[in-house]
Protein backbone atom coordinates (compact mmCIF):
# COMPACT_ATOMS: atom_id res chain seq x y z
CA UNK A 1 0.00 0.00 0.00
CA UNK A 2 1.13 3.54 -0.79
CA UNK A 3 1.35 5.56 2.41
CA UNK A 4 1.33 9.01 0.81
CA UNK A 5 -0.34 9.94 -2.45
CA UNK A 6 2.08 11.74 -4.74
CA UNK A 7 1.46 15.24 -6.08
CA UNK A 8 3.27 14.59 -9.35
CA UNK A 9 4.40 11.73 -11.55
CA UNK A 10 7.33 11.30 -13.95
CA UNK A 11 7.23 8.68 -16.71
CA UNK A 12 10.66 7.92 -18.14
CA UNK A 13 13.87 7.80 -16.13
CA UNK A 14 16.40 8.66 -18.77
CA UNK A 15 19.03 11.30 -18.04
CA UNK A 16 16.51 14.17 -18.19
CA UNK A 17 13.79 12.25 -16.35
CA UNK A 18 16.10 11.42 -13.45
CA UNK A 19 17.39 14.98 -13.17
CA UNK A 20 13.92 16.48 -13.30
CA UNK A 21 12.68 13.99 -10.68
CA UNK A 22 15.38 14.98 -8.20
CA UNK A 23 14.70 18.65 -8.88
CA UNK A 24 11.01 18.15 -8.04
CA UNK A 25 11.82 16.12 -4.94
CA UNK A 26 14.29 18.77 -3.77
CA UNK A 27 11.42 21.25 -3.71
CA UNK A 28 9.50 19.10 -1.24
CA UNK A 29 6.86 17.59 -3.53
CA UNK A 30 5.80 13.98 -3.17
CA UNK A 31 6.73 12.27 -6.41
CA UNK A 32 6.03 8.96 -8.14
CA UNK A 33 8.35 7.78 -10.91
CA UNK A 34 7.73 5.09 -13.50
CA UNK A 35 9.88 3.32 -16.03
CA UNK A 36 9.35 0.08 -17.90
CA UNK A 37 11.38 -2.83 -16.56
CA UNK A 38 12.54 -4.77 -19.59
CA UNK A 39 15.46 -5.22 -21.97
CA UNK A 40 18.05 -2.45 -21.62
CA UNK A 41 15.84 -0.67 -19.07
CA UNK A 42 15.77 -3.56 -16.64
CA UNK A 43 16.32 -2.34 -13.07
CA UNK A 44 16.21 1.39 -13.95
CA UNK A 45 13.62 2.27 -11.28
CA UNK A 46 15.19 0.05 -8.62
CA UNK A 47 18.63 1.54 -9.22
CA UNK A 48 17.27 5.08 -9.18
CA UNK A 49 15.54 4.57 -5.83
CA UNK A 50 18.61 2.86 -4.35
CA UNK A 51 20.89 5.66 -5.53
CA UNK A 52 18.68 8.29 -3.93
CA UNK A 53 17.66 6.71 -0.63
CA UNK A 54 17.95 10.04 1.16
CA UNK A 55 14.72 11.11 -0.54
CA UNK A 56 11.69 9.90 1.41
CA UNK A 57 9.28 11.67 -0.94
CA UNK A 58 9.99 9.57 -4.06
CA UNK A 59 8.17 6.33 -4.88
CA UNK A 60 9.24 4.07 -7.75
CA UNK A 61 7.02 1.91 -9.95
CA UNK A 62 7.37 -0.50 -12.85
CA UNK A 63 3.63 -1.19 -13.08
CA UNK A 64 1.72 1.60 -14.83
CA UNK A 65 -1.59 0.96 -13.04
CA UNK A 66 0.09 1.11 -9.61
CA UNK A 67 1.93 4.26 -10.65
CA UNK A 68 -1.30 5.99 -11.68
CA UNK A 69 -3.06 4.85 -8.49
CA UNK A 70 -0.29 6.43 -6.40
CA UNK A 71 -1.15 9.94 -7.62
CA UNK A 72 -3.56 12.45 -6.15
CA UNK A 73 -6.45 13.54 -8.36
CA UNK A 74 -6.47 15.34 -10.64
CA UNK A 75 -3.40 13.37 -11.60
CA UNK A 76 -0.45 15.27 -13.02
CA UNK A 77 1.91 13.16 -15.14
CA UNK A 78 5.06 14.40 -16.85
CA UNK A 79 6.23 12.32 -19.83
CA UNK A 80 10.00 12.32 -20.31
CA UNK A 81 10.12 9.78 -23.12
CA UNK A 82 11.46 9.88 -26.67
CA UNK A 83 9.46 12.16 -28.96
CA UNK A 84 7.35 10.60 -31.69
CA UNK A 85 5.49 7.29 -31.64
CA UNK A 86 6.66 6.46 -28.11
CA UNK A 87 4.67 9.41 -26.75
CA UNK A 88 1.53 8.17 -28.51
CA UNK A 89 2.04 4.61 -27.24
CA UNK A 90 2.37 5.81 -23.64
CA UNK A 91 -0.69 8.04 -23.96
CA UNK A 92 -2.78 5.15 -25.32
CA UNK A 93 -1.76 3.04 -22.33
CA UNK A 94 -2.64 5.85 -19.93
CA UNK A 95 -6.08 6.78 -21.28
CA UNK A 96 -7.95 3.77 -19.75
CA UNK A 97 -6.24 4.37 -16.40
CA UNK A 98 -6.97 8.08 -16.08
CA UNK A 99 -10.05 10.04 -15.04
CA UNK A 100 -11.61 13.22 -16.48
CA UNK A 101 -9.63 16.26 -15.42
CA UNK A 102 -6.29 14.46 -15.20
CA UNK A 103 -3.32 16.20 -16.83
CA UNK A 104 -0.63 14.75 -19.08
CA UNK A 105 2.45 16.89 -19.76
CA UNK A 106 4.80 16.03 -22.62
CA UNK A 107 8.28 17.35 -21.81
CA UNK A 108 10.03 15.95 -24.88
CA UNK A 109 11.02 17.67 -28.11
CA UNK A 110 7.76 16.83 -29.85
CA UNK A 111 6.72 18.50 -33.08
CA UNK A 112 4.09 21.11 -32.31
CA UNK A 113 1.69 19.65 -34.92
CA UNK A 114 1.79 16.32 -33.03
CA UNK A 115 1.14 18.21 -29.80
CA UNK A 116 -1.87 19.97 -31.29
CA UNK A 117 -3.31 16.64 -32.44
CA UNK A 118 -2.75 15.02 -29.03
CA UNK A 119 -4.28 18.04 -27.33
CA UNK A 120 -7.43 17.69 -29.45
CA UNK A 121 -7.63 13.90 -29.15
CA UNK A 122 -7.25 13.88 -25.35
CA UNK A 123 -9.87 16.61 -25.05
CA UNK A 124 -12.42 14.04 -26.26
CA UNK A 125 -11.56 11.97 -23.16
CA UNK A 126 -11.75 15.07 -20.91
CA UNK A 127 -8.03 14.70 -20.24
CA UNK A 128 -5.90 17.84 -20.31
CA UNK A 129 -2.70 17.86 -22.36
CA UNK A 130 0.22 20.25 -21.99
CA UNK A 131 3.09 20.35 -24.45
CA UNK A 132 5.98 21.72 -22.44
CA UNK A 133 9.28 22.76 -23.94
CA UNK A 134 12.16 21.98 -21.58
CA UNK A 135 15.57 23.57 -22.15
CA UNK A 136 18.81 23.43 -20.24
CA UNK A 137 19.98 19.88 -20.76
CA UNK A 138 20.82 17.60 -17.84
CA UNK A 139 22.17 20.44 -15.69
CA UNK A 140 19.10 22.58 -16.30
CA UNK A 141 16.69 19.75 -15.54
CA UNK A 142 18.50 19.10 -12.27
CA UNK A 143 19.01 22.66 -11.05
CA UNK A 144 16.43 24.74 -12.91
CA UNK A 145 15.38 24.55 -16.56
CA UNK A 146 13.56 27.05 -18.72
CA UNK A 147 10.03 25.72 -19.15
CA UNK A 148 7.63 26.58 -22.00
CA UNK A 149 4.19 25.07 -21.27
CA UNK A 150 1.35 25.34 -23.77
CA UNK A 151 -2.14 23.84 -23.59
CA UNK A 152 -4.88 25.75 -21.80
CA UNK A 153 -4.61 28.15 -18.91
CA UNK A 154 -6.91 26.10 -16.64
CA UNK A 155 -4.72 23.01 -16.73
CA UNK A 156 -1.56 25.10 -16.51
CA UNK A 157 -2.79 26.77 -13.31
CA UNK A 158 -3.12 23.32 -11.72
CA UNK A 159 0.51 22.40 -12.43
CA UNK A 160 2.01 25.90 -12.18
CA UNK A 161 3.01 25.63 -8.49
CA UNK A 162 5.26 22.67 -9.29
CA UNK A 163 6.61 23.82 -12.67
CA UNK A 164 7.37 27.32 -11.44
CA UNK A 165 9.07 25.95 -8.31
CA UNK A 166 11.54 23.82 -10.26
CA UNK A 167 12.28 26.36 -13.03
CA UNK A 168 15.37 28.54 -13.22
CA UNK A 169 15.07 32.10 -11.89
CA UNK A 170 15.60 35.33 -13.79
CA UNK A 171 17.51 38.35 -12.46
CA UNK A 172 14.50 39.38 -10.35
CA UNK A 173 14.12 35.84 -8.98
CA UNK A 174 10.98 35.18 -11.03
CA UNK A 175 10.56 31.66 -12.45
CA UNK A 176 11.71 31.05 -16.02
CA UNK A 177 8.38 29.40 -16.68
CA UNK A 178 5.36 31.09 -18.23
CA UNK A 179 2.18 29.91 -19.91
CA UNK A 180 2.96 30.33 -23.60
CA UNK A 181 -0.49 29.89 -25.17
CA UNK A 182 -3.00 27.34 -26.34
CA UNK A 183 -2.50 23.80 -27.70
CA UNK A 184 0.93 23.35 -29.42
CA UNK A 185 2.43 26.78 -28.68
CA UNK A 186 4.82 25.54 -25.99
CA UNK A 187 6.46 23.03 -28.28
CA UNK A 188 6.43 25.54 -31.13
CA UNK A 189 8.54 28.07 -29.24
CA UNK A 190 10.86 25.28 -28.05
CA UNK A 191 11.35 24.33 -31.70
CA UNK A 192 12.30 27.90 -32.59
CA UNK A 193 14.49 28.06 -29.47
CA UNK A 194 16.40 25.09 -30.89
CA UNK A 195 16.60 26.76 -34.29
CA UNK A 196 18.14 29.87 -32.71
CA UNK A 197 20.48 27.55 -30.83
CA UNK A 198 21.57 25.86 -34.07
CA UNK A 199 22.49 29.23 -35.60
CA UNK A 200 24.22 30.48 -32.44
CA UNK A 201 26.40 27.38 -32.34
CA UNK A 202 27.23 27.69 -36.03
CA UNK A 203 28.17 31.38 -35.67
CA UNK A 204 30.68 30.50 -32.95
CA UNK A 205 31.99 27.59 -35.02
CA UNK A 206 32.53 29.89 -38.00
CA UNK A 207 34.37 32.40 -35.83
CA UNK A 208 36.54 29.56 -34.57
CA UNK A 209 37.24 28.51 -38.17
CA UNK A 210 38.41 31.96 -39.30
CA UNK A 211 40.37 32.61 -36.11
CA UNK A 212 42.28 29.31 -36.32
CA UNK A 213 43.92 30.55 -39.53
CA UNK A 214 45.96 32.93 -37.35
CA UNK A 215 45.47 31.92 -33.69
CA UNK A 216 45.84 28.91 -31.42
CA UNK A 217 43.21 27.47 -29.09
CA UNK A 218 44.49 29.31 -26.03
CA UNK A 219 44.25 32.70 -27.76
CA UNK A 220 40.75 32.07 -29.10
CA UNK A 221 39.59 30.83 -25.71
CA UNK A 222 40.94 33.96 -24.05
CA UNK A 223 39.11 36.20 -26.53
CA UNK A 224 35.83 34.32 -26.10
CA UNK A 225 36.21 34.51 -22.34
CA UNK A 226 36.72 38.27 -22.53
CA UNK A 227 33.68 38.65 -24.77
CA UNK A 228 31.72 36.65 -22.25
CA UNK A 229 32.29 39.47 -19.75
CA UNK A 230 30.60 41.94 -22.10
CA UNK A 231 27.16 42.36 -23.65
CA UNK A 232 28.02 39.28 -25.77
CA UNK A 233 27.85 37.08 -22.68
CA UNK A 234 26.06 33.80 -23.29
CA UNK A 235 26.02 30.21 -22.11
CA UNK A 236 27.26 28.95 -25.48
CA UNK A 237 30.17 31.38 -25.55
CA UNK A 238 31.07 30.40 -21.99
CA UNK A 239 31.20 26.67 -22.67
CA UNK A 240 33.09 27.20 -25.95
CA UNK A 241 35.89 29.05 -24.18
CA UNK A 242 36.25 26.02 -21.89
CA UNK A 243 35.99 23.45 -24.70
CA UNK A 244 38.84 25.11 -26.62
CA UNK A 245 41.42 24.54 -23.90
CA UNK A 246 40.34 21.13 -22.60
CA UNK A 247 43.31 18.78 -22.99
CA UNK A 248 43.69 15.05 -23.32
CA UNK A 249 47.26 14.48 -22.29
CA UNK A 250 49.36 17.05 -24.15
CA UNK A 251 46.82 17.62 -26.93
CA UNK A 252 43.63 19.62 -27.16
CA UNK A 253 40.65 17.25 -27.09
CA UNK A 254 38.81 19.41 -29.64
CA UNK A 255 41.48 18.62 -32.25
CA UNK A 256 40.67 14.91 -31.95
CA UNK A 257 36.92 15.27 -32.49
CA UNK A 258 35.66 14.29 -35.95
CA UNK A 259 34.19 17.27 -37.82
CA UNK A 260 30.79 15.69 -38.51
CA UNK A 261 27.96 17.51 -36.70
CA UNK A 262 24.78 15.57 -35.95
CA UNK A 263 21.26 16.94 -35.59
CA UNK A 264 18.02 15.70 -34.06
CA UNK A 265 15.61 17.38 -36.46
CA UNK A 266 14.38 20.38 -34.49
CA UNK A 267 16.57 22.74 -36.50
CA UNK A 268 15.15 21.51 -39.79
CA UNK A 269 11.63 21.72 -38.34
CA UNK A 270 12.21 25.44 -37.79
CA UNK A 271 13.34 25.86 -41.39
CA UNK A 272 10.38 23.93 -42.79
CA UNK A 273 7.98 25.94 -40.64
CA UNK A 274 9.47 29.21 -41.88
CA UNK A 275 8.96 28.01 -45.46
CA UNK A 276 5.34 27.18 -44.67
CA UNK A 277 4.85 30.63 -43.14
CA UNK A 278 6.63 32.35 -46.04
CA UNK A 279 9.26 33.94 -43.81
CA UNK A 280 13.04 34.26 -44.45
CA UNK A 281 14.61 32.07 -41.80
CA UNK A 282 18.05 32.23 -43.37
CA UNK A 283 20.39 31.76 -40.41
CA UNK A 284 18.70 28.69 -38.97
CA UNK A 285 18.43 27.13 -42.41
CA UNK A 286 22.09 27.88 -43.20
CA UNK A 287 23.16 26.31 -39.92
CA UNK A 288 21.17 23.15 -40.67
CA UNK A 289 22.74 22.88 -44.12
CA UNK A 290 26.18 23.50 -42.60
CA UNK A 291 25.65 20.42 -40.42
CA UNK A 292 24.52 18.41 -43.43
CA UNK A 293 27.65 19.50 -45.31
CA UNK A 294 29.85 18.50 -42.38
CA UNK A 295 28.35 15.00 -42.45
CA UNK A 296 29.70 14.48 -46.00
CA UNK A 297 33.18 13.91 -44.59
CA UNK A 298 34.27 11.20 -47.05
CA UNK A 299 33.33 13.25 -50.10
CA UNK A 300 34.91 16.37 -48.61
CA UNK A 301 38.20 14.55 -48.12
CA UNK A 302 38.23 13.31 -51.73
CA UNK A 303 37.46 16.73 -53.23
CA UNK A 304 39.89 18.52 -50.91
CA UNK A 305 42.68 16.19 -52.06
CA UNK A 306 41.78 16.92 -55.70
CA UNK A 307 42.05 20.66 -55.15
CA UNK A 308 45.26 22.20 -56.46
CA UNK A 309 45.48 25.54 -54.72
CA UNK A 310 48.52 27.28 -53.35
CA UNK A 311 46.52 28.50 -50.39
CA UNK A 312 47.98 31.38 -48.41
CA UNK A 313 46.65 32.71 -45.15
CA UNK A 314 45.30 36.23 -45.64
CA UNK A 315 44.90 38.66 -42.79
CA UNK A 316 41.72 38.48 -40.77
CA UNK A 317 39.78 41.39 -39.27
CA UNK A 318 40.86 42.86 -35.96
CA UNK A 319 39.54 41.33 -32.76
CA UNK A 320 37.19 44.29 -32.41
CA UNK A 321 35.82 43.75 -35.91
CA UNK A 322 35.33 40.04 -35.24
CA UNK A 323 33.49 40.96 -32.06
CA UNK A 324 31.26 43.44 -33.89
CA UNK A 325 30.54 41.04 -36.74
CA UNK A 326 29.49 38.43 -34.18
CA UNK A 327 27.32 40.99 -32.38
CA UNK A 328 25.69 41.92 -35.71
CA UNK A 329 24.88 38.32 -36.75
CA UNK A 330 23.48 37.38 -33.34
CA UNK A 331 20.96 40.22 -33.44
CA UNK A 332 19.83 39.14 -36.91
CA UNK A 333 19.49 35.52 -35.75
CA UNK A 334 17.28 36.44 -32.82
CA UNK A 335 15.26 38.83 -34.96
CA UNK A 336 14.46 36.08 -37.45
CA UNK A 337 13.51 33.64 -34.69
CA UNK A 338 11.12 36.01 -32.96
CA UNK A 339 9.57 37.06 -36.29
CA UNK A 340 8.61 33.42 -36.90
CA UNK A 341 7.11 33.14 -33.42
CA UNK A 342 5.17 36.39 -33.91
CA UNK A 343 3.70 35.23 -37.23
CA UNK A 344 2.80 31.76 -35.93
CA UNK A 345 1.20 33.27 -32.84
CA UNK A 346 -0.97 35.50 -35.02
CA UNK A 347 -1.91 32.65 -37.37
CA UNK A 348 -2.84 30.25 -34.54
CA UNK A 349 -4.29 32.91 -32.19
CA UNK A 350 -1.82 31.92 -29.47
CA UNK A 351 -1.31 35.49 -28.18
CA UNK A 352 2.32 34.78 -27.27
CA UNK A 353 3.89 37.47 -25.11
CA UNK A 354 7.31 37.99 -26.72
CA UNK A 355 8.67 39.90 -23.74
CA UNK A 356 7.75 37.10 -21.34
CA UNK A 357 9.13 34.51 -23.73
CA UNK A 358 12.46 36.32 -23.93
CA UNK A 359 12.43 36.66 -20.13
CA UNK A 360 12.06 32.91 -19.51
CA UNK A 361 14.95 32.41 -21.93
CA UNK A 362 17.27 34.60 -19.82
CA UNK A 363 18.21 31.67 -17.60
CA UNK A 364 18.08 27.88 -17.50
CA UNK A 365 18.09 27.39 -21.27
CA UNK A 366 20.86 26.85 -23.82
CA UNK A 367 20.37 30.23 -25.55
CA UNK A 368 20.43 32.31 -22.37
CA UNK A 369 22.46 35.48 -22.83
CA UNK A 370 22.76 39.17 -22.05
CA UNK A 371 21.13 39.84 -25.42
CA UNK A 372 18.06 37.91 -24.30
CA UNK A 373 17.83 40.12 -21.20
CA UNK A 374 17.84 43.13 -23.49
CA UNK A 375 15.19 41.63 -25.77
CA UNK A 376 12.87 41.02 -22.81
CA UNK A 377 12.89 44.79 -22.28
CA UNK A 378 12.67 45.70 -25.98
CA UNK A 379 9.59 43.52 -26.53
CA UNK A 380 7.71 45.36 -23.80
CA UNK A 381 7.31 48.30 -26.20
CA UNK A 382 8.07 46.76 -29.62
CA UNK A 383 6.81 43.78 -31.59
CA UNK A 384 9.99 43.55 -33.70
CA UNK A 385 13.68 43.96 -32.89
CA UNK A 386 14.10 46.13 -36.00
CA UNK A 387 11.45 48.51 -34.66
CA UNK A 388 13.69 49.41 -31.73
CA UNK A 389 15.65 52.46 -32.90
CA UNK A 390 18.75 51.74 -30.79
CA UNK A 391 19.00 48.16 -32.13
CA UNK A 392 18.50 49.31 -35.72
CA UNK A 393 21.17 51.98 -35.39
CA UNK A 394 23.52 49.45 -33.81
CA UNK A 395 23.08 47.10 -36.77
CA UNK A 396 23.79 49.97 -39.13
CA UNK A 397 27.05 50.71 -37.31
CA UNK A 398 28.08 47.05 -37.21
CA UNK A 399 27.49 46.33 -40.90
CA UNK A 400 31.04 47.31 -41.89
CA UNK A 401 32.58 44.72 -39.54
CA UNK A 402 30.29 42.04 -40.93
CA UNK A 403 31.46 42.91 -44.45
CA UNK A 404 35.13 42.82 -43.45
CA UNK A 405 34.72 39.36 -41.90
CA UNK A 406 33.04 37.95 -44.99
CA UNK A 407 35.70 39.40 -47.33
CA UNK A 408 38.47 37.89 -45.20
CA UNK A 409 36.71 34.52 -45.13
CA UNK A 410 36.46 34.50 -48.93
CA UNK A 411 40.21 35.00 -49.29
CA UNK A 412 40.97 32.44 -46.59
CA UNK A 413 38.54 29.88 -48.10
CA UNK A 414 36.58 29.62 -44.86
CA UNK A 415 32.84 28.99 -45.38
CA UNK A 416 30.71 31.39 -43.35
CA UNK A 417 27.20 30.06 -43.92
CA UNK A 418 25.43 31.90 -41.12
CA UNK A 419 27.48 35.12 -41.13
CA UNK A 420 26.85 35.48 -44.88
CA UNK A 421 23.15 34.75 -44.37
CA UNK A 422 22.90 37.41 -41.66
CA UNK A 423 24.63 40.01 -43.82
CA UNK A 424 22.54 39.24 -46.92
CA UNK A 425 19.33 39.40 -44.91
CA UNK A 426 20.22 42.79 -43.45
CA UNK A 427 21.20 44.22 -46.83
CA UNK A 428 18.03 42.91 -48.48
CA UNK A 429 15.78 44.15 -45.67
CA UNK A 430 17.28 47.64 -45.91
CA UNK A 431 17.22 47.86 -49.73
CA UNK A 432 14.38 49.81 -51.35
CA UNK A 433 14.60 48.19 -54.79
CA UNK A 434 15.29 44.44 -55.11
CA UNK A 435 15.48 42.59 -58.45
CA UNK A 436 12.18 40.82 -57.72
CA UNK A 437 10.62 42.91 -60.51
CA UNK A 438 12.62 40.80 -62.97
CA UNK A 439 11.43 37.61 -61.27
CA UNK A 440 7.82 38.75 -61.69
CA UNK A 441 8.41 39.56 -65.35
CA UNK A 442 9.93 36.10 -65.91
CA UNK A 443 6.99 34.43 -64.17
CA UNK A 444 4.56 36.37 -66.28
CA UNK A 445 6.48 35.54 -69.47
CA UNK A 446 6.49 31.75 -69.07
CA UNK A 447 3.42 31.24 -66.89
CA UNK A 448 1.15 34.26 -67.28
CA UNK A 449 1.26 34.71 -63.49
CA UNK A 450 0.63 38.46 -63.75
CA UNK A 451 2.43 41.27 -61.95
CA UNK A 452 1.72 44.51 -60.12
CA UNK A 453 3.08 47.91 -61.17
CA UNK A 454 4.81 50.48 -58.98
CA UNK A 455 3.08 53.28 -60.85
CA UNK A 456 -0.46 51.90 -60.44
CA UNK A 457 -2.85 51.04 -57.63
CA UNK A 458 -1.49 48.15 -55.55
CA UNK A 459 -4.67 46.12 -56.02
CA UNK A 460 -4.30 45.92 -59.80
CA UNK A 461 -2.66 43.02 -61.65
CA UNK A 462 -1.35 42.99 -65.23
CA UNK A 463 -0.25 40.54 -67.90
CA UNK A 464 1.95 41.26 -70.93
CA UNK A 465 2.63 39.39 -74.15
CA UNK A 466 6.42 39.53 -73.84
CA UNK A 467 7.35 38.00 -77.22
CA UNK A 468 9.10 40.50 -79.43
CA UNK A 469 7.75 40.23 -82.99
Amino acid sequence: MVKNKSEFGIIGLGVMGKSLSLNIADHGFYLSVYNRNENEELGVVENFIKSNQEYNNIQGFTDLQSFVNSLNQPRKLFLMVKAGVVVDKVIQKLIPLLHPGDIIIDGGNSHYNDTQKRYTDLKKHNIHFIGCGVSGGEEGARNGPSLMPGGNIESYNKVAPILESIAARDDLNNPCCHFIGNDGSGHFVKMIHNGIEYAEMQLIAELYAIMTTHMDNESISKIFSEWNSSDLSSYLLEITSEILIKKEGENYLLDSILDKAENKGTGSWSSKTALDLGLPNTLMTSSVFARYLSSLKDQRMIYANHLKLNQKAFKIPSIKQLENAYRFARIINHHQGFEIIKEASKLNTWSINLSELARIWTNGCIIRSQLMNKLAIIFKTNTSIFDDLSMFEQLEELEFSSKELIISALYNRVPLDTFSSAHNYWVAMTTKQLPANLIQAQRDYFGAHNYQRNDMDSGQWFHTNWKIK
